[in-house]
């Protein structure tokens, strides 16, 4: 790994610790919070300029995909899109099919929220392919993955296949030791 790698990978943890932390404990100064998410969206778009110019494709989809959910944050869905997308295209370059997984659930999440459920379901679709066919993913990628489209299914009125995949996304909470997603899954299964 290159040092501009190494560089890219530091800021783009430290802006994600500085996100948790802040989602942890809001502050009741919006002020003080959005010089805070100022501050993590410029750590990320400095990645992305080291990533790009280093032919980072990795690092570069990571920061990306970060940056979409820091637009989320901050109320900006189009734009969360716009970089999900962006995420995509360079996990496509990186020909590792996990961090491809990952970015493309990530882009179907934020079009189901846009309403646009049937590209939403294509992106679900190929992530939970991508899992299924990769056997070193862990239980909690692949279950986050099946949730989404369980939902989907739910808002598409198809109740069996919607059961069917909290069924599945039990299973592999469970294997993953994640207790809330199990109880998540049981509770829309017990729903008529």
């Amino acid at each position: 790994m290159s040092g501009a790698e190494k560089h890219a990978r530091a800021l783009i943890v430290k802006a994600w610790r500085s996100r948790w932390e802040a989602l942890q404990s809001p502050s009741a100064d919006e002020a003080a919070l959005g010089t805070l998410m100022a501050r993590i969206e410029a750590d990320l778009v400095r990645a992305c300029e080291i990533s790009r110019q280093a032919g980072a494709s990795k690092e570069l989809s990571v920061a990306l995909g970060k940056l979409g959910h820091v637009a989320l944050d901050l109320g900006h869905p189009d734009k969360a899109r716009t970089l999900f997308e962006e995420s995509v295209a360079a996990a496509r370059e990186t020909r590792d099919p996990l961090r491809l997984a990952h970015a493309v659930r990530h882009l179907g999440q934020v079009n189901q929220r846009l309403g646009r459920l049937d590209s939403a379901g294509r992106c679900y679709e190929e992530a939970l392919d991508l899992y299924d066919r990769d056997r070193t993913a862990h239980p909690l990628d692949h279950a986050n993955a099946v949730r989404p489209m369980a939902l989907l299914r739910e808002e598409l009125g198809d109740a069996e296949g919607a059961r069917h995949l909290w069924r599945r996304a039990a299973k592999l909470y469970r294997a993953a030791g994640v207790e809330e997603g199990v109880r998540e899954c049981e509770t829309h299964l017990s729903s008529p």
